[in-house]
């Protein structure tokens, strides 16, 4: 059958993502250890492949031996032990990153069509936990249902994009005072405002709440100018999936910071980050004597055990000319 101008316009164009690739650099000086240490123990997150972003090259710069551990959710981290501690070192890593732009082709928006789901995470379920800072108790999952019911929310699309529009709408972009950063959801829907862990505490919090999974990744963000730089800070966003779209990207902080992109940032990722790590509360490998890691995108140290602060990080990244 002939294919007519009529039906020809019924068939979405396809969507290109954008791309960017570019050298990356990751580097940490550690202080010497206190008089009497034992054992110093580093770890650095490795940049590692997915569907959004290919590593290669990867080149390690470490005067001591390492390895590259497998972690938690996909993640890769370098780790080195050193007994006794030497004096002042430093690791750094480098890399080649080509970052696609992450488009979710299934929201009706994109494509005015529907398509078979991908294959389910199989860490669903911890998508579907709660976090240290992020609990699912009785108030969190209250005000969700408050905010999907003002929204008139049914579907889990709707009810997802109906979080997505209030943590935009009532979180403001502020780094000033204290308490801000930790991704704590309880601080954030007190103060209601925060960088964006804490946008996207909320975010996966109430989505969770709801039984929608979501999950939580941090990286380093580029400007979207071409070019070279340091880069002074990390950036983190979040997805959640339905059965009818699989996992749709979001950013929330940076719809709050650019209003006009936020209909762009409820299905997108730009291209303008590269992502170190997935989820929170992280035990790493071999495993830390500390804590879970809240997140982990700066390099975490031990000495003897303890957590060692004595870190100085850099972080560059250079546009490809090719």
């Amino acid at each position: 059958m002939l294919t007519t101008p009529a039906t020809a316009q019924k068939t979405p164009a396809p969507v290109v993502p954008r791309t960017r690739t570019f050298a990356f650099d990751y580097q940490t000086t550690v202080a010497a250890a206190p008089a009497g240490a034992k054992t110093l123990d580093l770890w650095l997150p490795v940049p590692h492949a997915d569907a959004s972003q290919d590593v290669t090259g990867l080149q390690i710069e470490c005067p001591f031996p390492y390895r590259v551990e497998a972690g938690q959710y996909g993640n890769q981290m370098l780790h080195l032990r050193v007994a006794p501690p030497a004096a002042s070192s430093t690791v750094a890593l480098h890399c080649r990153v080509t970052r696609r732009e992450h488009i979710n082709p299934l929201l009706p928006k994109v494509t005015g069509r529907k398509k078979a789901a991908e294959p389910a995470d199989p860490n669903m379920g911890r998508w579907l936990a709660p976090d240290r800072l992020v609990p699912l108790d009785d108030s969190i999952r209250l005000w969700a249902r408050r905010v999907v019911a003002q929204a008139h929310a049914s579907t889990e699309l709707e009810q997802a994009r109906a979080i997505y529009n209030h943590v935009v709408s009532t979180v403001t972009y502020d780094k000033s005072g204290q308490g801000w950063g930790r991704g704590d959801i309880y601080y954030a829907c007190d103060a209601r405002r925060g960088n964006c862990t804490d946008f996207h505490a909320v975010f996966i919090g109430y989505c969770r709440a709801l039984g929608i999974p979501a999950r939580f990744s941090i990286g380093f963000p580029l400007p979207p100018e071409r070019g070279s730089g340091e880069v002074k800070g990390y950036h983190c966003w979040a997805e959640f999936y339905t059965r009818q779209t699989g996992w749709v990207p979001i950013d929330a902080s940076e719809a709050a910071k650019n209003p006009d992109k936020r209909e762009y940032f409820f299905g997108h990722h730009d291209e303008n980050r590269v992502e170190l790590t997935r989820g929170r509360d992280l035990v790493l490998t071999p495993a830390q004597q500390g804590e879970p890691l809240n997140y982990f995108v700066y390099p975490y140290a031990e000495v003897d055990g303890q957590a060692y602060p004595g870190l100085t990080n850099q972080f560059r990244y250079r546009d490809a000319t090719e």
